[in-house]
């Protein structure tokens, strides 16, 4: 079930808000993990058991680890989380990836190759398994006492705002809130929470589907056929495709968990007007970016440990963060990619650029992320390479694709609202609009906003059939 579909816009949202409201406190969770359980069995039938099944167990398992005083035994079951979730994420998603790159192996060597039934792929196992292995950490660290109830970690794991596509949300900053969130449970919350999913849900209906459907026959076409400017207008359309995709499913999240009193953590904070690769990844996916740094970065030595060990724990982590993104070798280089930058920027590049200003940074920066987004959306690594080559060509190429007002439309409004934050202080104004409170005229004015879009994306999901979410895929 897709957030920006008329099914869970005039359907299951709704029903599933007048019921919370009416319910007493004590029986919310559970009605709330009965709704999560729908969710995603309308979408993923075949893995509900399984993923209920591995809740269950891993619930247990931390449970006695708790429990537990002696060391060793803490760390044995530690362990066997891990390799749980680990595990299944490693069958499900790189299984396929494994057998067919052994086989292409196998036949350069001359030998047969392995049989296999292909593994389909849960929706959402990327997040939620990174959500289960911080419980697990979490509490074998003593950050916070496991739950008490099985039933409210299975809403932790399946909250269905969050459980497809993030914001990675860590089980010590939630905790609290599944056992009591009386203190965000207001008028001003919900209607802060409605105008911030419908702004996601506008990023997505309005810019990102409009400039996906172009994005999309571009890179259909055969790399000889594409002229430099549609290569470029393709890559750029992808990388506001991308981020209008993603952070209006965050934003969506968001909204919807401050309607029934849950504070998620933000997810993007207008990546393309960094400065530095470095400082991408600290407004580009939030949550995964903490989460690889303090479950993978920090004890792998992070930077207390020698300089080339500690750009080699870089490498590792975008290497396994290109890796978590999708099972093929554009991702891989991808994730290395994004990491060369990052250890030139600690080398050298921060030092280099620092004299050049604000603005040509930012430019330097953005082009580089172009690049990294042609490695991220092409279906090979062979197509990307080529891909690249025909942005630097600048020879002549008739293409048949024309774009008409909607999508050029949609592109300046794209560039528009990924760039204005780099003037003033348009950066903090918006976040005081999306999160503080607000009077009670100025909630009325955007609570009709909200209802204003929410009517025209409605509109626009019923007239057109385009409408995946990118990281679904993930």
């Amino acid at each position: 079930m897709v957030f920006s579909s008329s099914l869970f816009l005039l359907y299951f949202l709704p029903a599933f808000l007048i019921a919370y409201y009416l319910l007493p406190r004590k029986f919310r969770n559970v009605f709330t993990l009965l709704a999560s359980i729908l969710f995603y069995a309308w979408g993923a039938p075949d893995f509900i058991f399984i993923v209920l099944g591995s809740i269950f167990i891993d619930y247990y398992i931390v449970d006695i680890m708790h429990k537990s005083t002696l060391r060793k035994a803490r760390r044995a079951l530690l362990a066997a989380s891990v390799i749980l979730n680990v595990g299944m994420l490693a069958y499900f998603k790189y299984a396929n990836f494994f057998i067919e790159n052994l086989n292409e192996i196998l036949q350069w060597m001359g030998f047969g190759t392995v049989g296999w039934t292909y593994v389909a792929l849960p929706i959402g196992i990327s997040f939620f398994t990174f959500q289960k292995l911080t419980y697990s950490v979490d509490v074998y660290r003593k950050v916070h006492a496991p739950l008490k109830k099985v039933w409210d970690y299975a809403l932790y794991i399946l909250m269905f705002p969050q459980l497809i596509a993030g914001p990675i949300v860590r089980f010590n900053e939630i905790a609290d809130q599944i056992e009591d969130r009386r203190a965000f449970e207001n008028t001003d919350a919900r209607l802060l929470g409605f105008f911030r999913f419908v702004v996601g849900l506008s990023k997505k209906v309005l810019i990102a589907n409009v400039l996906g459907e172009q994005v999309d026959k571009i890179f259909a076409m055969q790399s000889g056929d594409i002229s430099t400017p549609m290569a470029w207008v393709g890559i750029v359309a992808y990388s506001f495709q991308i981020y209008y995709d993603f952070s209006g499913y965050s934003d969506m999240a968001i909204g919807i968990g401050r309607m029934i009193g849950f504070k998620f953590p933000e997810n993007f904070n207008n990546p393309y007007i960094s400065q530095n690769i470095t400082e991408f990844w600290r407004r580009w996916h939030i949550t995964l970016g903490r989460w690889m740094r303090d479950y993978l970065y920090i004890p792998l030595g992070g930077s207390r440990v020698p300089k080339w060990r500690m750009f080699f724990n870089l490498w590792v982590v975008f290497l396994i963060s290109g890796l978590w993104h999708g099972a093929a070798w554009n991702f891989v280089v991808w994730g290395a990619f994004h990491g060369f930058f990052l250890i030139a920027d600690r080398m050298f590049l921060l030092k280099f650029t620092e004299a050049i200003g604000k603005f040509p940074r930012i430019i330097i920066t953005y082009f580089v992320t172009l690049i990294g987004w042609v490695l991220f959306r092409s279906e090979t690594l062979t197509f990307a390479f080529d891909y690249i080559k025909r942005m630097f060509a600048f020879d002549s190429v008739d293409t048949d694709i024309y774009f008409d007002m909607e999508f050029k439309t949609m592109m300046v409004m794209g560039a528009v609202f990924a760039f204005i934050a780099a003037f003033g202080r348009i950066e903090q104004w918006w976040m005081k609009v999306l999160t503080k409170e607000k009077k009670i005229w100025i909630l009325a004015a955007m609570t009709l906003a909200a209802i204003l879009f929410t009517m025209i994306c409605i509109a626009s999901i019923t007239s057109s059939g385009f409408n995946p979410f990118i990281y679904f895929r993930f």
